[in-house]
């Protein structure tokens, strides 16, 4: 393409048109809206598909530049995983499908709803104990005793003998 060309077509476009592509500059209320669909369990790679939204990695390096926005996420955060936790309570009580009727007018258990249910809690649980393993993980027991509530105990037995005796 000629230089005129190329001058023309810039010379040509309207000075009101925004840049297209994903916002990669730090803007408050976009990070607002970030850290509310997280607090609500959103993942960010989930929140970063939008097409008005950074991208993740656009997401992380705001938050390494910015105390107050690194903050701010990881408030948002913990009240995400609270929101999965109470979602899984919410699926574990739900049970409006669990049954149906069949053609000969049966209450039937629909087996196929009861283990899409579970994988659901278990998908959701196994997450939050990968993401916050301190409240959500299972507590690991690694007292061999010498604590304050469990002491160890030595039972020393001393026995003198004399040259010559036998043991």
């Amino acid at each position: 393409m000629s230089k005129k060309k190329t001058a023309k077509i810039c010379d040509s476009a309207p000075a009101d048109v925004k840049p297209t592509g994903r916002p990669s500059s730090f803007r408050q209320e976009l990070a607002d809206e970030i850290c509310e669909r997280l607090s609500k369990g959103e993942p960010l790679e989930k929140i970063c598909r939008d097409a008005r939204m950074p991208s993740s990695r656009t997401v992380l390096r705001w938050k390494g530049a910015d105390k107050e926005f690194c903050d701010q996420y990881a408030c948002a955060r913990e009240e995400g995983f609270d929101a999965l936790a109470v979602e899984c309570l919410e699926i574990a009580d739900d049970g409006t499908n669990d049954t149906y009727v069949d053609d000969n007018g049966n209450k039937r258990v629909d087996a196929d709803v009861i283990q899409r249910s579970k994988l659901r809690i278990e998908t959701r649980l196994k997450l939050l104990a990968k993401w916050s393993p301190k409240r959500y993980g299972d507590k690991l027991d690694l007292n061999h005793g010498g604590q304050g509530d469990n002491p160890v105990n030595m039972n020393w037995q001393v026995r003198f003998v004399r040259p010559g005796d036998p043991v």
